[in-house]
């Protein structure tokens, strides 16, 4: 599968499916990207960690300071203890809040980031 191909069947995946989390996943913020396709994030308890990007997403979605992912806990994990399984959109973020599954503690944190820059979102490279 060519590059071009790929990247394609990864955008769709992530603009087109409504995810809702599973029991074992968790919604969290995005605080920084300290390299090697690992990102520090916090949950809605406050609890910080580092969490790592799946090849699919590499190179093919870029996420940002403030995003919020959905994440897959990972046992073994000392210092990375979760993997990315999904990015969540403003789309899918309205959703889940008009669902009522979205945590009570990122809508202060979203609400401010939206008064900040309306234009935030998953960003894909060209």
């Amino acid at each position: 599968m060519s590059q071009a191909t790929k990247r394609k069947h990864v955008v769709k995946e992530v603009l087109g499916e409504h995810m809702v989390p599973s029991d074992h996943q968790q919604i969290v913020k995005v605080l920084r990207t300290p390299g090697n396709n690992l990102h520090e994030v916090e949950t809605a308890q406050g609890q910080r960690f580092l969490v790592s990007m799946p090849s699919k997403y590499r190179k093919n979605i870029w996420i940002k300071r403030g995003d919020f992912l959905i994440v897959d806990p990972i046992e073994e994990g000392e210092k990375v203890k979760a993997e990315i399984s999904f990015v969540l959109c403003k789309d899918h973020v309205r959703s889940l809040q008009k669902d009522g599954l979205w945590p009570e503690a990122f809508e202060v944190a979203e609400k401010h980031n939206n008064n900040r820059n309306s234009s935030r979102g998953v960003w894909f490279p060209q």
